[in-house]
């Protein structure tokens, strides 16, 4: 059964509103006698009238064809999943083969090589929004899973049984939980069903695939909607249980608070902060309390040398308790910015505004967190403007 087509009529995508660079590589592949299309995300953003962050294709070119065809400014990166970079200027656009699966299978995916039609690459897709083709040639989109009219509905439907399909490939419950979080969707009721039964399938992903769609999402703009919902489906607490006891404690609002400021931000400026920041934005929080219980434990005042072994401590309680580690130079700078908000605001006295501090490596990010903080504490508004002209003298 062929897939039921929209028209420019319909569906009201311009080729202006792709990227030309996205257009030059679908082009070339069609020049060369290959199907190729716009696909996945791109797809859907361009439908909800949004500027899509990729723009990836689809080709019935095997990965050695793109490269031949590219020369260069092709890489071909993946074991798992085989697939193809190409550069065009400064801008790297993803070019996938497509694929063959079986969707029904609940078999962890362990490799995701083998070629088929445009049909059976859509339904080894993950949910019905993501599975839209879109051909600049003619100006249609083309629709095999009901993706069209889910994304007008506003709903997330997983594409074949959704229990068989995050046990194929468990990140998919996080990504659920991310397409929820950014747009809002409601999600079908056999799979919220299935992303209950199923949770501690997401053991069995891979940690570093886990910790990319996460600050995928800290760098979104809808960290504190994302949050919200790994805590409430308990996957905070299974992959972070740090975080987990934080974010559903007495002191929950201020965690929510450091989101709801970068996301903010990011939305404002268009922007993504350093991933050391976001994870500043995580633990200085808990830093902060840990710091006043260890002051009231003691009954005096706290020290560099106590600020300094505590943030060791702590980093390295959330590394090791977390299912995803995170690397240790976001780690070691995290730790930088997290210290030097003691030397920016100390505990007691004033700041000392010292050229030698401001030039060190890590300011500029300990200076962007402390206009964080004083976003949420307008008192530091102040120190961060005077820390910032010292900066800059």
């Amino acid at each position: 059964m062929g897939p039921k087509i929209y028209t420019e009529t319909d569906h009201r995508i311009k080729s202006g509103d792709v990227d030309k660079d996205a257009l030059e590589v679908i082009f070339r592949l069609k020049s060369a006698g290959h199907t190729a299309y716009l696909v996945g995300g791109g797809v859907r953003d361009l439908l909800l009238q949004k500027q899509p962050k990729d723009f990836d294709i689809s080709t019935s070119a095997r990965p050695e064809q793109i490269r031949e065809l590219f020369g260069r400014r092709c890489l071909l990166i993946g074991q798992r999943f085989r697939l193809a970079h190409v550069r065009m200027g400064n801008k790297v656009l993803e070019v996938s083969t497509f694929r063959a699966g079986d969707a029904s299978s609940s078999s962890l995916i362990l490799s995701d090589n083998r070629w088929g039609t445009p049909e059976e690459d859509v339904l080894r897709r993950d949910f019905t929004i993501n599975a839209l083709f879109y051909d600049p040639t003619t100006h249609t989109v083309l629709d095999y899973v009901g993706g069209y009219d889910d994304i007008h509905h506003r709903l997330l439907r997983s594409i074949g049984d959704p229990s068989a399909r995050f046990k194929q490939d468990p990140v998919r419950m996080i990504r659920l939980l991310k397409f929820r979080a950014r747009f809002g969707f409601e999600v079908e009721q056999k799979c919220e069903r299935a992303l209950h039964s199923c949770q501690e399938e997401i053991l069995k992903s891979a940690p570093a695939r886990v910790l990319e769609e996460v600050f995928k999402m800290l760098e979104s703009g809808y960290a504190a909607n994302f949050f919200t919902l790994m805590s409430q489906s308990c996957f905070l607490e299974i992959l972070f249980p740090c975080f987990h006891h934080f974010f559903c404690g007495p002191s929950k609002e201020i965690a929510f608070g450091y989101l709801d400021i970068i996301d903010k931000m990011q939305q404002e400026s268009g922007k993504t902060l350093d991933r050391a920041e976001l994870l500043a934005a995580l633990v200085f929080p808990i830093l902060e309390q840990e710091l006043i219980a260890l002051s009231e434990d003691r009954q005096m005042a706290l020290n560099f040398g106590d600020i300094m072994h505590l943030t060791n401590s702590l980093l390295r309680g959330i590394t090791t308790s977390s299912f995803a580690h995170f690397p240790k130079k976001i780690v070691a700078i995290t730790h930088n910015i997290l210290t030097a908000q003691y030397r920016l605001t100390p505990l007691s006295g004033r700041p000392r505004f010292h050229a030698r501090f401001s030039s060190q490596h890590d300011f500029r990010l300990a200076l962007n967190f402390l206009n964080i903080r004083s976003q949420l504490n307008p008192d530091l508004q102040e120190l961060y403007l005077g820390w910032k002209k010292a900066h800059h003298q």
